[in-house]
């Protein structure tokens, strides 16, 4: 457990309190007190429902909220505080194929800030280290400072956003390159559908958070921090939207996917067709010469063995050269345009 503690007119945040001086900071209304929880040991979770249940006097229900870690995030408001839940990423784990979150509870009174998360926050940390510096961000109130930590958690969602963009794009890439269908490329696409959908909604509700925050429903939010929380919920709708966008794009990867799969099935089979049908009439010649009749055209000549294969040859040369003609086979993908570049051309000309 951390507190920090502004004094009205101090130039410095101050450190190092415990359990028992709570009630009598909180007393003073002139105070910025942020009680910092962390449920890292069983111990830390002990302490923690203390502190809330019986110094603070927090909704027991909230506590037991609290405490426990499979929240969606929500705000909830009382007379003396608002509870809100709320989702960071996790640096190091989270990336396309796997978005995992962590979850930060909190409460925000008149002159106080209390946050409880079992694993630790880079935008915890940050906020610490600006009110360590200067004690600028307490000066403007404890709304201010609960602005602060979730604009920072909100910021680091935007490095794996790009990341998704990023790996979208190597998967259409190897989608549009593969001969055959491919299973470990279908087994990605489905892990970075899964993450796109958990990232949409987590962003969302969230969003809803945000925007009740942001908007002067709670009156522990007074109206001249409302504008830095209405800039911190705009980020989010940015990263909601670019969630939505990343979901309508993965879905359609499934579709070219699948698409590439039944291009790459007709070629094999229009090959299969084109053999069928250049061997199907030599078949019939090779069936015909084949019956054990007497009287038969050139069955009794030195040269008619010769002939049929010649004619087998050039049957199969002729059908060959129309399957060619039609672009069944022996076709190369030309770059796009160069017909139309040749016709613009000619047209030029003539005028």
């Amino acid at each position: 457990m951390e507190i920090f503690v502004y004094r009205h007119g101090s130039q410095a945040v101050e450190e190092g309190f415990g359990r028992d001086d709570l009630p009598e900071l909180l007393a003073d209304e002139t105070n910025v007190i942020w009680v910092d929880l962390m449920g890292e040991t069983e111990e830390g979770v002990a302490e923690a429902k203390d502190i809330l249940l019986n110094v603070f006097n927090f909704h027991p229900l909230t506590v037991e909220d609290c405490l426990e870690t499979r929240n969606q995030p929500k705000v909830e408001g009382f007379e003396r505080y608002l509870y809100f839940i709320v989702h960071g990423i996790k640096p190091g784990l989270t990336h396309p194929a796997n978005f995992v979150t962590k979850e930060l509870d909190g409460y925000l009174g008149n002159n106080f800030v209390v946050t409880f998360h079992v694993e630790r926050f880079r935008s915890i940390k940050t906020a610490k280290q600006q009110i360590r510096s200067s004690p600028f961000v307490c000066q403007r109130g404890p709304a201010y400072l609960l602005q602060r930590i979730l604009d920072e958690l909100v910021d680091l969602y935007m490095p794996i956003v790009d990341d998704f963009d990023l790996e979208i794009n190597s998967l259409e890439e190897r989608v549009l390159e593969m001969r055959k269908g491919n299973n470990t490329i279908l087994g990605d696409i489905m892990d970075l559908r899964r993450s796109v959908a958990r990232l949409k909604r987590i962003s969302s509700r969230q969003l809803e958070v945000l925007y009740r925050m942001s908007h002067g429903e709670f009156p522990q939010i007074p109206t001249m921090v409302l504008p830095f929380f209405r800039d911190v919920h705009d980020h989010l709708v940015r990263i909601s939207d670019l969630a939505e966008g990343y979901r309508d794009l993965v879905s359609s990867l499934f579709d070219i996917h699948f698409a590439v799969v039944g291009n790459r099935t007709n070629e094999v089979m229009k090959t299969l067709a084109v053999m069928s049908s250049i061997i199907l009439p030599l078949s019939l010649i090779a069936g015909i010469y084949g019956m054990n009749f007497e009287n038969m055209p050139e069955l009794k000549t030195k040269t008619g063995y010769f002939v049929t294969l010649a004619a087998m040859g050039v049957i199969t040369v002729l059908l060959l050269g129309y399957f060619w003609r039609l672009g069944w086979i022996f076709q190369k993908e030309d770059p796009i345009g160069n017909n139309l570049a040749n016709h613009d051309e000619s047209d030029h000309y003539d005028n």
